[in-house]
């Protein structure tokens, strides 16, 4: 019997946040349809951390059976905060609409819908991330993806935190530090808040390197899903533009 020769990878300190992440993954992707949520935003961008964005969403989770897509994701967004963008409606439904997404505004400026590229630079003005990326199972396949790439270096300190809250929430919190800048690693700190009940990552923040020595990190991102209600039963009329 032939026994391969590669090396075996050793144990890392990322090994039981990749357990984590992947545990979540699979009961995302076996057990939930969609959800709603408050979705709660801000990036920094151009150097500059704008106030935090509040949204209304709906997210269907995308589908796929013996290698076919049988569900397209779909993307509801209603923007509530800050009032320049009060009342702004967002769908994008994967492989509809030739890929683009369609923005609504409110009261005059509402009567016409605007067809925009989601990589295009009007979409991403103001933005770090396009809205195919939004949604909670995309959050978990990134800390994958991140964290796969950060098992190949050293230099990563993890920890969990049990019992942190978010309001009334109780999460486990991970927390990841690359204690020095290198051109592989993404952030200096990042801290991801798993939903004990929901078994799925609601929040995640991350920080650049300090500016000066012995400085604060700076806040980059941060992302949080609250009050989620699971598979609330999202239909096509939940992505349709002419739903009003």
């Amino acid at each position: 019997v032939m026994t391969a020769s590669l090396p075996r990878q050793t144990a890392h300190p990322l090994d039981p946040a990749l357990q984590l992440a992947q545990s979540c993954l699979d009961h995302i992707r076996a057990n939930v349809q969609d959800y709603t949520a408050l979705f709660v935003k801000r990036c920094r961008v151009g150097g500059v951390l704008p106030e935090l964005q509040y949204a209304n969403v709906k997210i269907r989770n995308r589908k796929v059976q013996n290698g076919q897509l049988v569900t397209p994701m779909g993307v509801y967004l209603k923007f509530l905060k800050p009032s320049a963008v009060n009342g702004r409606e967002v769908i994008w439904v994967e492989g509809r609409n030739e890929g683009n997404l369609i923005a609504h505004e409110s009261g005059l400026k509402g009567m016409i819908n605007v067809y925009l590229d989601p990589n295009g630079y009007l979409a991403m003005r103001g933005q770090r991330r396009p809205i195919t990326d939004i949604g909670i199972e995309n959050l978990a396949i990134k800390l994958i993806e991140t964290g796969r790439r950060d098992r190949l270096y050293g230099e990563c300190q993890v920890q969990f935190y049990q019992n942190a809250k978010i309001g009334d929430v109780t999460c486990t919190m991970l927390e990841v530090i690359h204690p020095v800048r290198r051109p592989h690693f993404d952030f200096h700190r990042a801290r991801v808040y798993f939903d004990d009940n929901l078994k799925m990552p609601v929040r995640y923040e991350s920080w650049s390197w300090p500016t000066t020595a012995g400085g604060e990190p700076v806040l980059e991102e941060e992302y949080t899903y609250v009050q989620v209600k699971v598979n609330v039963g999202l239909t096509e009329t939940d992505f349709d533009i002419s739903n009003p």
